[in-house]
């Protein structure tokens, strides 16, 4: 295969922009010359996600990647943390099969954290051998995230080995410290930890860049930090990525990196230092074979119409055109189905709260953070049982054991807005069982039951209907075109959204009020729990 493109192009690397023609032959860029003439459009290299879980989007990676591509991204380092809490190694396997089936630059890590936490139920275990083993593998770039803070801190045997393997195999380690700062800060970062993307705040993030971790600025689906961080990158333009964590179908239907290029840009930050954050940083930290138009890379390239609009024409991998206005040339590909769902349909009673106080502690969820705090608040009492209090917005929300049969976990969460029925979902990070937030029982069943009927999926239910967008591959995924998906996410979160909820992306924040290791206040299969001292808390305060 052989091709010429003519345009502006933008070398990151040279930091200049001038008229070229670049030559492509066999997949790789074998010349570039500068030309007189002025093309009317402009080539650069192309997008990296530096940190997602393809599974968020409910979609295989290679339908994630025929959607990614229309959008200038051609490359994520992908952490396959979700499915490998459902599956173990044979998830991960799953991840990297379907990856290869299409043109796209998928890098995958080895989940350093499966189970997430001791304090709830997954489907698997991969212990520091297993860890070892991943990263003995071409295909597995990095240690991933590595959310079990404290047993860094405090030198745990097991957590040690796993970071012991990276260096051994000399892979970059991810990190996940939300809040974390100063000493502790240190101590967890100098065990050879190298970037953060849970940064909620300026001063945390600028203590971190001083302490010289790669800082990934995140903007997903829930959380949001975006318009906190930016302005963190006119400073440290070399230590920071652009990354999306959790991104939902059908925000990925929108936009992905080539959203938080425009808006660096229209921030005032230098054109050189964003097109470097959207790719030259990740590449270079996780020493990535994709190109970045140079003699000889890999023809990894997108052709933009100027750099004001940013309007993604032409998207190409390795010379392959992938995208062209708008439009995806990469074919939807068969996906089989595996998982790993074991429960048994619910009753309204499982859900029943025998009131022990008067006061009881809530889930406070913030729109566009993953972080919740612990508020207090008079529990209402009806007939002996704490209920939901709709007027006081404090509804309840319960954890559902989906690898097999147990007592349901119940709590009560601020925030969510409902006014009749509930939603539910087991795309509930990490260990993915199932999570339902409501305003009665018996919707709360009815939304559980369904996910269970379908064994994995997302729900609404009320007295009179009953959706669901049903995820039959882990639980958590499906092999369904994704526009598709996102039109049946689209109807759920539109009718939650008729329900009361207030909440930019209800179904997104539901997932992550089970995520244990992000403080403060969280709901397991096993109970309440504080992330802050990590331990359980009794829904009751007496």
């Amino acid at each position: 295969m052989e091709f010429t493109v003519k345009a502006n192009l933008i070398d990151i690397i040279s930091r200049e922009t001038y008229p070229a023609e670049v030559s492509i032959v066999n997949n790789k860029i074998h010349s570039i010359n500068r030309i007189e003439e002025t093309p009317n459009t402009f080539i650069l290299p192309g997008f990296i996600d530096a940190h997602v879980h393809i599974e968020s989007s409910m979609l295989v990676p290679s339908e994630f990647a025929r959607i990614a591509v229309k959008h200038g991204t051609v490359g994520t380092i992908s952490d396959p943390h979700e499915i490998a809490n459902v599956l173990g190694i044979p998830g991960v396997d799953y991840m990297i099969e379907n990856a290869q089936k299409v043109p796209f630059h998928f890098y995958f890590g080895a989940p350093s954290c499966v189970p997430a936490t001791n304090f709830e139920t997954a489907g698997a275990v991969i212990d520091s051998d297993g860890i070892n083993q991943l990263l003995s593998r071409k295909e597995i770039v990095y240690l991933a995230e590595m959310m079990n803070f404290p047993g860094v801190i405090y030198n745990d045997e097991e957590v040690l080995k796993k970071i012991a393997s990276a260096k051994k195999h000399n892979k970059p380690i991810d990190g996940h410290a939300p809040g974390l700062m100063g000493d502790v800060m240190k101590t967890y970062f100098n065990a050879g930890i190298t970037t953060d993307h849970e940064c909620f705040g300026y001063t945390e993030a600028l203590e971190k860049l001083k302490h010289g971790v790669k800082i990934m600025i995140r903007e997903g689906s829930a959380a949001k930090n975006f318009e906190t961080l930016i302005p963190l990158l006119k400073e440290f333009p070399e230590q920071i990525m652009f990354c999306c964590d959790d991104k939902h179908p059908d925000n990925l239907i929108e936009s992905h990196i080539n959203d938080h290029v425009k808006r660096a840009l229209k921030a005032g930050n230098y054109l050189y230092d964003v097109l470097r954050t959207a790719s030259y940083n990740a590449i270079q930290h996780y020493n990535l074979p994709i190109g970045l138009l140079q003699v000889g890379d890999n023809a990894d390239f997108i052709e933009i119409d100027n750099v004001e609009d940013f309007n993604i024409l032409k998207t190409y991998i390795k010379g392959d055109l992938v995208a062209e206005n708008g439009e995806s040339l990469i074919q939807s590909v068969e996906a089989p189905i595996v998982n790993n769902f074991n429960c048994n349909l619910k009753q309204p009673s499982d859900f029943k709260i025998k009131n022990e106080s008067d006061t009881i502690r809530v889930i406070e969820a913030l729109d566009g953070q993953l972080i919740t705090h612990e508020i207090q608040s008079k529990s209402l009492v009806i007939n002996g049982l704490a209920e939901s209090n709709i007027d006081e917005d404090i509804l309840k929300i319960a954890v559902v054991n989906r690898y097999n049969d147990a007592s349901v976990a119940t709590a009560f969460i601020k925030n969510f807005g409902l006014k009749s029925g509930a939603i539910a979902s087991c795309v509930a990070h990490d260990c993915h069982n199932i999570v339902v937030v409501g305003t009665n029982d018996d919707d709360i069943c009815k939304a559980v039951n369904a996910i269970i009927k379908a064994k994995g999926g997302i729900s609404l239910a009320t007295s009179t209907e009953e959706l669901v967008l049903e995820l039959p591959i882990a639980g958590i995924m499906t092999h369904l075109p994704a526009e598709e998906v996102a039109a049946s996410y689209i109807k759920l979160d539109r009718r939650a959204k008729e329900l009361g909820s207030k909440l930019r992306a209800p179904y997104m924040s539901l997932s992550f009020m089970a995520l244990l290791v992000i403080p403060e206040l969280k709901l397991s299969d096993k109970g309440l729990f504080n992330g802050g001292t990590f331990e359980f808390t009794d829904v009751f305060v007496k």
